[in-house]
């Protein structure tokens, strides 16, 4: 078996374990509220460093992946992941989660979509879509199982409890598991999509097509379709963070129970797993940008519907849709950035992209947490975050492949 579906299979589970920590602090959210005795601001706030925290941080795992390979790098993420979630825990003040959280689980979730996205990449051309959705097929997964299972944990036991309980978890399975990563076919002598290398001298009759320019990292950074991915990743996040953070306690302001919302989020997480392998296939055949084009403005229409949704069908449907679409997103960006730039220096790439979707997740809790406190609802949030997906349409419109 080509080893490259060994290197995806890693990242689906290690995924499913970082990506349900990664966004289950909406779960959280009113314990640590009520724990500290925070305002939404606030206690966004937590939130809101952790993603500007993880935007910084990316790049330098991107620059270590390009340098060290994935096995270093994800090992450390586990690593970081679970002591984060342990020392926090233990803390007694808010100040406290700022470094135990917002800082340490930074340090180790914030590289989730560079590394796997960037590794994966270099193991498959033709069937990079599909490859790319089955490795981060975690993010459906892993809110999927997290939600109702941190739920299950601060119902029983307490909040501090469940968070040591998911840290613990996060050592034992991300940090065994990274040692099996490889960098790339060449360690296993094959080329991409486990096509056989040839050995010295080897002949034959068929005539190979010369492969694209591969841009440098200089180079990438002079383009206007960095720019455009930058401004991409950085409304996709705002948006996507927004409704992270608020869908629950938005959910629960509605008078329904803490286990309907985080039913609700579970239903996103299982809509990520059709929408991961489906646009990773539409994305193969009918080209990057008319798959990513489709999933953004279902998006905005999706926000649209969240504002008027108030029976539980309606959210249902909410999120199945969201979820569908928001999954989809991922590796088909992952894919168009692969294609438009080459996979030399995609590490990099993908850090300096996820340092612009650190601020946009940044803003996106805070601004959705300012705008309850004003006015004690959540629709202009929504409004905004639907705004977003029309003008990240137009700046996928304009990206053009950069390699000749």
């Amino acid at each position: 078996m080509f080893y490259g579906w060994v290197v995806v299979a890693i990242f689906l589970v290690t995924g499913i374990t970082l990506y349900g920590i990664h966004f289950s602090f909406g779960v959280f959210f009113k314990s640590i509220e009520s724990e500290f005795a925070l305002t939404r601001a606030a206690t966004s706030a937590i939130l809101s460093a952790n993603m500007l925290l993880a935007g910084l941080w990316s790049f330098f795992a991107g620059w270590a992946l390009d340098k060290y390979g994935p096995r270093l790098v994800v090992m450390f993420m586990g690593l970081f992941t679970g002591l984060s979630l342990v020392l926090t825990s233990q803390t007694t003040a808010m100040w406290q989660l700022f470094f135990t959280y917002s800082l340490l689980l930074a340090m180790g979730t914030g590289a989730l979509y560079v590394v796997p996205m960037s590794a994966v990449s270099r193991w498959f051309e033709k069937r990079r879509g599909l490859a790319l959705g089955l490795a981060s097929l975690g993010i459906g997964l892993g809110t999927m199982v997290m939600a109702p299972f941190a739920t299950y944990l601060i119902t029983n036991f307490t909040w501090q409890r469940a968070y040591l309980i998911i840290g613990l978890i996060a050592w034992v399975v991300v940090v065994p598991l990274a040692l099996f990563l490889k960098r790339d076919p060449k360690e296993v002598g094959s080329l991409p999509d486990g096509k056989p290398a040839a050995g010295p001298g080897a002949t034959g009759g068929t005539t190979i097509t010369p492969p694209l320019k591969q841009l440098s990292f200089a180079s990438i950074l002079r383009t206007r379709s960095f720019l455009l991915l930058v401004a991409l990743f950085f409304l996709f996040a705002f948006n996507l963070f927004l409704v992270f953070t608020h869908l629950v306690p938005h959910i629960t302001d509605m008078g329904f129970s803490a286990g309907e919302a985080a039913a609700v989020l579970s239903l996103m997480g299982a809509a990520c797993i059709p929408g991961r392998l489906v646009m990773g296939v539409v994305s193969d055949r009918l080209g990057r940008k008319l798959a990513l084009i489709i999933c953004v403005l279902a998006l905005a229409g999706a926000m649209i519907w969240l504002i008027w949704a108030r029976s539980l069908w309606s959210l249902y449907a909410y999120a199945v849709v969201f979820g569908f679409f928001h999954s989809g997103q991922g590796p088909s960006a992952a894919a168009l950035i692969s294609d438009t730039f080459g996979t030399i220096s995609l590490g990099k790439v993908f850090g300096l992209l996820e340092m612009g979707f650190g601020i946009g997740a940044a803003l996106g809790p805070a601004v959705g947490g300012l705008i309850y406190d004003a006015t004690g609802y959540y629709t202009v949030a929504f409004l905004l975050g639907a705004a977003a997906m029309i003008v990240a349409t137009m700046c996928v419109l304009m990206v053009k492949r950069e390699r000749k």
